[in-house]
C-alpha cells in the first residue's frame, strides 16, 4: 500500500511499529482481558506524539493528516489491539469534534489533559429510543439563567466508565434545527451513572442519567442548529472505526498464519493442506481490497474532509473484512483460537461490535445507495416525512 504513502509516512509507519513492538506488545493479552482503562499506556502513547495527530498545531496537536492517524492506529493494533483504542480516541470522534468547534476557553480548560493522555472524552449520543434515528433524541437542554438544565439519558457510551468529560448531544428545541451539543464534566451535580453493563466484546458501559443537570453557557459546544456540523465530524470518526476493524483482522490473520506454518496434523503442517491455503488466499484478498478503500477515504488534501460516500464504503468494507478474517482465523486455529489465551478471539469479538457502532452496516448501505441514485431515501413513515 506504499503507493498511497509519502516518504515521511513510510518512516512514520516504521517508527510507530518499532515503538509498539518494544513498548506495547508484551502486555497485549493482559490489556485485552482487563476492564481497566490503560492510563499508563495512554500517557506513553501521548509522549510518543500519537494523540492529537489530526489536531492543529495551534491546538497542541501534530497538524497531521487523517492517513497519518490511520497508520498509527494500524501499527499499534498489530502489536496491542487494546492500545489502538487509545490512538483512535485521541485522533477521531469526540476529541476531533471538540477541537474543531470548541471555543478558546474550552480548549484551554480541556485539551491539555486530553492530549497528555491523562483525561478521556466520550461522546454521549445514543438514547434508549434514539439509536440509528439519532434525530429523535430527547435529552433536553432548557435555558436557566446563564446556563442550561439537562434532562434525559444516554446509553452505549464508549468509555463512559472512564471518561472525565462527555460531549452530549442535546435538544435545545424541536426538530433537527433544535439539536446541538454541550460539554458535561463527570462530577457535575445531577449526572448519575447506572450499573456497569457489558457488551459481548468485553467493553463495559454505563447509562448516563441527566437529572436537572446545570451546565453553564460556557460549556455549550454547538448551539441549536449545530447537528449537521456535528455529524460531519462524526462522519470522519468512521475512518478510525474502519482502521481498527481492518487492523484487528490483519492481526488475527498474522497470528493464524504463524499457527498454520508451525502446527502439524496428520504428519503435515496445516499450511500444506489446500483447504487452509484457500482460506488464507481469500483472507488476503479481503485485506488488500479493504485497505485500498480505507486509504482512499483517508487520503485528502489538507483541510479537506472525506465525503460521506467514501467513509461509508470504507467502513462497510473494513467492518466486513475485519470480522470475516478474524472469524476465519479463529476457525483455522480451532481451540487455540477460541481460547481466551489467544488474541484472535478478542479480535473476532471486537470487530463484530464495530459492525454496529459508528453507524451500522445497514444504515451505511442506505447512505451509499443515496449517493448511487443521487436522491434521499427516507426510512420514516410517510406522515413523519411530511411533517
Amino acid at each position: 500500500m506504499d503507493l498511497f504513502l509519502t516518504e515521511e509516512q513510510v518512516l512514520l509507519r516504521e517508527s510507530v511499529a518499532k515503538f509498539a513492538r518494544n513498548e506495547l506488545a508484551s502486555g497485549a493479552l493482559q490489556r485485552a482481558q482487563s476492564d481497566d482503562y490503560p492510563r499508563d499506556v495512554a500517557r506513553l502513547i501521548a509522549r510518543q506524539g500519537l494523540i492529537g495527530i489530526t489536531l492543529s498545531e495551534a491546538d497542541g496537536g501534530q497538524g497531521g493528516s487523517l492517513l497519518d492517524a490511520v497508520i498509527a492506529i494500524e501499527q499499534v493494533a498489530l502489536a496491542c489491539p487494546r492500545s489502538a483504542d487509545i490512538v483512535q480516541a485521541g485522533n477521531f470522534g469526540a476529541i476531533r469534534t471538540f477541537a474543531e468547534y470548541g471555543t478558546a476557553d474550552q480548549k484551554r480548560r480541556y485539551l491539555p489533559g486530553l492530549l497528555a493522555g491523562e483525561d478521556v472524552i466520550a461522546v454521549a449520543m445514543t438514547e434508549p429510543n434514539a439509536g440509528s434515528a439519532l434525530t429523535e433524541l430527547s435529552t433536553s437542554a432548557r435555558r436557566d439563567g446563564n446556563g442550561y438544565r439537562l434532562n434525559g439519558s444516554k446509553i452505549f457510551t464508549t468509555n463512559s466508565r472512564h471518561a472525565s468529560l462527555f460531549l452530549a448531544y442535546v435538544r435545545f428545541g424541536p426538530g433537527v434545527a433544535g439539536i446541538g451539543s454541550i460539554l458535561v464534566d463527570r462530577d457535575t451535580p445531577g449526572l448519575e451513572f447506572g450499573k456497569p453493563s457489558r457488551f459481548m466484546n468485553g467493553e463495559e458501559w454505563q447509562q448516563l442519567h441527566f437529572d436537572d443537570v446545570y451546565v453553564p453557557e460556557a460549556n455549550v459546544l454547538l448551539p441549536a442548529g449545530g447537528f449537521k456540523r456535528q455529524i460531519k465530524g462524526f462522519n470522519v470518526e468512521r475512518i478510525g472505526n474502519s482502521a481498527r476493524s481492518l487492523a484487528l483482522g490483519r492481526l488475527a490473520f498474522n497470528i493464524a498464519k504463524e499457527h498454520a506454518e508451525t502446527r502439524h496434523q496428520f504428519g503435515r503442517a496445516l499450511c500444506d493442506f489446500q483447504g487452509i491455503q484457500w482460506k488464507f488466499a481469500e483472507m488476503a484478498i479481503k485485506l488488500e481490497a479493504a485497505q485500498l478503500l480505507l486509504y482512499k477515504a483517508a487520503t485528502h488534501p489538507a483541510n479537506e474532509l472525506p465525503s460521506a460516500y467514501d467513509t461509508a464504503i470504507a467502513k462497510v468494507a473494513c467492518n466486513r473484512a475485519g470480522f470475516e478474517i478474524a472469524n476465519e482465523a479463529l476457525q483455522t486455529m480451532g481451540g487455540h483460537g477460541f481460547s481466551c489465551e489467544s488474541l484472535v478471539q478478542y479480535c473476532m469479538r471486537r470487530t463484530r461490535g464495530w459492525m454496529i457502532a459508528g453507524g451500522s452496516i445497514e444504515v451505511l448501505l442506505n447512505r451509499i445507495s443515496e449517493s448511487v441514485f443521487d436522491r434521499r431515501f427516507s426510512q420514516r413513515v410517510q406522515q413523519e416525512a411530511a411533517e
